[in-house]
């Protein structure tokens, strides 16, 4: 397996030259996931910062009546951890879970800190990624109170269409905050228009 879209994903800001780019991508490893494995299960630190080059990934937690809730989805050219877990070494509330097969490279907290530390491009880098993470997840969180269903469902049709090829149903209905029904007749309505 080649660097080259791992390369290609760390000049996607525009903070990473491409010898840099080429040094960072060598401390990756190669990592495969088959379809149904882990990346990281609740209850363990995660200690892979996970760049998805190929598949599909699916974040859940179990609520207070142990319902399976999904909290995210993650396609390729994506970074996957668990960041709360992963930068204050807590155990993590959430799994990660491959629903097809998928392969990328991962570094651990340990080399990650070593190369903010020797490389401020990779930490503007870092910074940049961090901010789009929590630029997103205050938008969904906003969404789930300012939006209706059918507001969020057509928003994810026209982010990441291709949830729908690869989550089952009642992922993205909990993902959408509502019951598989409500999802079935919005989808059905959305057909017609």
């Amino acid at each position: 397996m080649s660097h080259q879209k791992l390369i290609q994903f760390l000049q996607s800001t525009n903070l990473v030259s491409l010898k840099t780019a080429e040094e960072i991508a060598n401390v990756f490893t190669a990592k495969e996931i088959n379809r149904n494995g882990f990346l990281l299960k609740e209850g363990r630190v995660c200690n892979e910062y996970f760049f998805l080059e190929k598949g599909f990934i699916r974040s859940f937690a179990y609520d207070t009546d142990g319902n399976d809730v999904t909290t995210n989805f993650y396609s390729g050219n994506q970074v996957v951890f668990e960041s709360s877990s992963f930068f204050n070494r807590t155990l993590s509330k959430e799994n990660f879970q491959a629903t097809v097969d998928c392969s990328g490279w991962y570094i651990t907290y340990e080399q990650l800190n070593n190369l903010f530390h020797s490389l401020y491009e990779f930490r503007d880098f870092g910074r940049s990624i961090l901010v789009k993470l929590l630029a997103s997840l205050k938008t969904r969180t906003l969404s789930m109170i300012t939006e209706t269903a059918e507001q969020r469902y057509e928003a994810l049709l026209k982010t990441n269409p291709e949830i729908f090829r690869y989550a089952a149903l009642k992922h993205i209905a909990s993902y959408l905050g509502i019951t598989d029904t409500s999802l079935s007749r919005i989808r059905k309505e959305y057909s017609k228009k």
